[in-house]
């Protein structure tokens, strides 16, 4: 007996793949097609002598990526038709926007809280993280030396005399300050500059002999019909701006000075600093008339000259700015020519050396070099906050392209999302912590209680930004483009090591006008610096670097070397290192920081 079997169950049939070649291979044809169109209408194409291979080439790679995008489109959107699918298209979209929102409000809280709290500790000791808590106060127009006719004739057609912005500057304001000592050609007599970091005194010769070339030429400037010495040449061509500098001198006499910036900018970095080049071409001048009057023996009118540059380069000294300081320095450099030659050639009377020594001691650059850089972090961090809230500026922001690559590298995806405004808050905030953490890190290279300049330290902050910018990241870009900016003002080797060296020189020209005053009385130097206190010197200054006793001896032939042992921290025995060039200067960085005579 046979059994009927159950006739076995076939498996489903499965829909075949859809096949999307043919419809691609269709659009590309459409595309492809509209495309030769185009060229054989537009001018210049290949029907006009271009290259045909080329130019089929290009169609083609175009129209094959339009052809595949219209097709994945064409997918995507049929994959959408069916409810399932776009569920689950909507949850991840969901979840996606969720994780973004969370991720920037994490990124938030965190940025700011951790900026917080590294200013409310600072805040606990003292610091101050704003520019109004770091601005001078105001001072009354008739005892502000900045506010006075001559000085405001320097920078008052970009001001008003309350401080405000002129727009459009004020051009029928007559500048007063211009010292045009070299009629436009300053280049043609560099090489009779002196430097007495490297006792090198200044070749005045060289002047005269410019002065009469050009009086061959034009008539900028008194010369007489014979040759005289070259200080008096000098100083008949000099002779217009006498009015001038007295006028100086008498505006000079008011006790204080605050020049009219507009600190509360939300852009620190549009405050116009234009007194900076007037205060500096003033400096210029005063130095080289200052030499020209030593040499002539009016040594009288040299020390008022000096005097008149100690009253400028100070006339900056409260702004919380680097570059102001920056320029102070160089200023300082000037001032220190005369003083030096005048000191050289035994000049100076006991009378003028105890005044230049009341001058000198006037600056204190361990104090300035702190207050420059707390303004400068202040400045920073107000000028992050400015692009959190005008992000579409960063790229205007971003430095040379010289600076270091990283950064550049970093720059298209901070400018799409600085455009597009999707930079988180936080992400600013960490900046501004970064610009802190290594704010700190420099300010402990100075300590004003022991007057000291730590190069050690110096060499620790600067391996902490050289790591801290190994990685560019967005939480330490917009600081990399702020301290780039900042390096461009600064000397080769940092902007620690000019408020060093500046103390430094400041210090050992007081100990050296101490040491002639000494001479003066006694006949020759004594046979230690401890014989100057306390008549002529008290305390007497010790060296910057270390806190160690200024290194001082006396030579054979009856003048003396007095030297600090200079930023590398080791004692080269009052060697000093000058950079290489037609026009050599001092190489800071290397050797001793040195005070002596002239060589022979």
């Amino acid at each position: 007996m046979f059994m009927n079997k159950a006739p076995q169950e076939l498996p489903p049939e499965v829909p075949a793949r859809r096949s999307y070649f043919k419809p691609w291979l269709i659009i590309w044809a459409i595309v492809l097609v509209i495309l030769l169109g185009l060229v054989l209408v537009l001018p210049g194409g290949p029907q006009h002598g271009g290259d045909w291979w080329i130019a089929m080439g290009v169609m083609a790679g175009v129209s094959f990526i339009a052809a595949s995008l219209l097709v994945w489109l064409w997918r995507v959107c049929r994959w959408l038709c069916c409810w399932r699918n776009l569920r689950r298209a909507l949850f991840g979209v969901a979840c996606v926007t969720t994780s973004i929102v969370l991720l920037y409000a994490e990124e938030d809280w965190r940025g700011r809280r951790d900026f917080n709290q590294l200013r409310h500790a600072g805040e606990a000791r003292g610091e101050h993280f704003d520019v109004a808590s770091l601005v001078p106060p105001p001072i009354p127009d008739d005892q502000n030396f900045a506010m006075t006719p001559i000085m405001f004739s320097a920078y008052g057609q970009y001001f008003d005399r309350a401080g405000h912005e002129l727009k459009p500057r004020n051009t029928n304001l007559v500048n007063q300050l211009v010292l045009d000592y070299h009629g436009g050609n300053h280049q043609a007599i560099t090489n009779a500059v002196g430097d007495w970091r490297l006792a090198i005194p200044t070749d005045l010769t060289g002047y005269q002999q410019f002065y009469r070339t050009l009086a061959a030429k034009t008539n900028l400037f008194p010369v007489p019909l014979a040759p005289q010495s070259p200080a008096a040449d000098v100083l008949l061509a000099l002779s217009p701006f006498d009015p001038t500098i007295k006028e100086l001198r008498r505006a000079s006499q008011l006790p204080y000075s605050r020049f009219p910036l507009e600190y509360s900018k939300a852009d620190p970095a549009t405050i116009l600093l234009p007194h900076l080049a007037a205060l500096n071409r003033s400096a210029i001048f005063l130095e080289l008339r200052a030499i020209a009057e030593l040499q002539t023996g009016q040594t009288s009118q040299a020390l008022a000259d000096v005097s008149l540059m100690e009253k400028l380069i100070n006339s900056v000294r409260t702004e919380p700015l680097l570059i102001s300081h920056v320029l102070r320095i160089s200023m300082l450099r000037l001032m220190l020519q005369p003083v030096w030659e005048g000191w050289a050639a035994h000049r100076w009377s006991d009378a003028q050396l105890e005044a230049l020594d009341v001058l000198l001691a006037h600056f204190d650059f361990v104090a300035d070099y702190q207050l420059a850089l707390r303004g400068d972090r202040a400045m920073m961090i107000q000028e992050i906050f400015y692009l959190r809230d005008h992000p579409e500026l960063y790229p205007d922001y971003i430095p040379i392209p010289s600076f270091n690559k990283s950064v550049s590298n970093f720059d298209f995806p901070m400018i799409v999302l600085s455009k597009t405004h999707l930079v988180p808050s936080g992400w600013y905030y960490q900046n501004q912590l970064h610009c802190a953490r290594l704010t700190e890190q420099y300010l402990a290279v100075a300590d004003q209680e022991t007057h000291t300049f730590n190069p050690a330290k110096a060499g620790q902050a600067e391996a902490f930004q050289e790591n801290e910018h190994r990685h560019i990241s967005p939480f330490n870009t917009l600081e990399c483009i702020q301290l780039a900016w900042i390096e461009q003002l600064s000397a080769p080797n940092g902007f620690t090591l000019p408020f060093a060296h500046a103390q430094s020189s400041v210090d050992q020209a007081r100990v050296a006008s101490a040491l002639e005053r000494f001479r003066l009385v006694q006949g020759n130097y004594p046979d230690s610096l401890t014989a100057l206190a306390p008549h002529y010197l008290n305390p007497i200054p010790h060296d910057v670097i270390g806190g160690q006793p200024l290194h001082y001896h006396r030579t054979a032939d009856g003048q003396f070397v007095l030297y600090s042992i200079g930023w590398n921290n080791h004692d080269d025995g009052g060697l000093v290192v000058a950079t290489p060039g037609t026009t050599p200067g001092l190489n800071a960085a290397q050797g001793d920081w040195v005070w002596r005579y002239p060589g022979k």
